[in-house]
């Protein structure tokens, strides 16, 4: 009886293709049959990027209530770190008035930061709650940003903002004519080709803003996964590999989830302080 229950047991057991697709399904409100199909909520992506803006905003409103005038301790200096570094980057790109832009590009480095930092949860974590609460198939993926869906919202809303400043910034009648005389001239014969040069460079800024972040941080979780079917092998090579490459790769990591949410700062700088300035 036992035997026969251990081989079911094998028998059933998903093949490492089986157990990537399964771990890269999400929690979604229906099962998506087109490629393109905006009705479709993936409700883990939201629930935990909601999560961890509350956690960002919880976070900066501590180190605000607890900021003192005297020696800092150790959270109001690291904070005041990443505040004095925010601040210096937004001066120098930033050349107007950056009472809304400078905090707006701190709450993006620590939202994407800490979405990019939950990636360092067990990859089977959640599988196992799951499964212990009787949904052993139930898809969820913890990493907003791993996501195309959640890093391109991101980058929609930098896309608007983008057009917020060149209309506040030049008036709607100097974007107007920035568009169809930029970069080559008002002669009328240009005006296509500027409009649609400068539509590419919005779309271009836009897309890419977006499907960096994705695609490093996709990756990472693939490589997280694929170290995690080391461990399934039951030997004790395969186990100290998984040890070891698990442990270098997350200390690794450290470096990409912290540099993907600064290069999605300095871009989101980049971007709204090149709305200021004309061509």
């Amino acid at each position: 009886m036992a035997s026969s229950t251990a081989v079911d047991g094998v028998a059933h057991a998903p093949t490492p293709s089986e157990y990537i697709i399964h771990h890269l399904g999400h929690l979604s409100t229906k099962h998506q049959d087109k490629v393109v199909d905006f009705s479709i909520i993936n409700l883990d992506t939201v629930f935990w990027s909601v999560a961890m803006g509350i956690v960002a905003c919880t976070l900066m409103w501590l180190a605000a209530r607890r900021a003192t005038s005297g020696v800092p301790g150790r959270f109001q200096a690291f904070v005041e770190i990443i505040v004095e570094m925010v601040e210096d980057q937004s001066k120098a790109i930033v050349h107007g008035n950056r009472t809304f832009i400078a905090p707006l590009a701190l709450t993006v480095f620590i939202w994407v930061f800490l979405m990019n930092s939950l990636d360092f949860l067990p990859v089977d974590l959640f599988a196992t709650i799951f499964s212990f609460l009787g949904f052993p198939n139930a898809y969820h993926r913890v990493v907003p940003t791993a996501d195309l869906n959640g890093t391109m919202g991101m980058a929609l809303g930098v896309f608007t903002l983008m057009i917020y400043y060149n209309i506040k910034i030049k008036g709607v009648g100097g974007f107007v004519h920035e568009l169809f005389c930029a970069p080559f001239g008002s002669h009328p014969a240009l005006w296509i080709p500027n409009l649609g040069l400068n539509i590419i460079e919005f779309v271009a800024r836009t897309v890419s803003l977006g499907m960096r972040l994705f695609g490093n941080m996709y990756a990472g979780e693939l490589v997280f996964l694929l170290i995690a079917l080391l461990g399934s092998t039951a030997t004790w090579w395969g186990f100290g590999m998984h040890v070891f490459a698990g442990t270098l790769w997350a200390i690794f990591h450290i470096l990409i989830v912290t540099l993907q949410a600064f290069i999605f700062m300095m871009l989101t700088l980049v971007y709204l302080g090149q709305a200021h300035e004309g061509h």
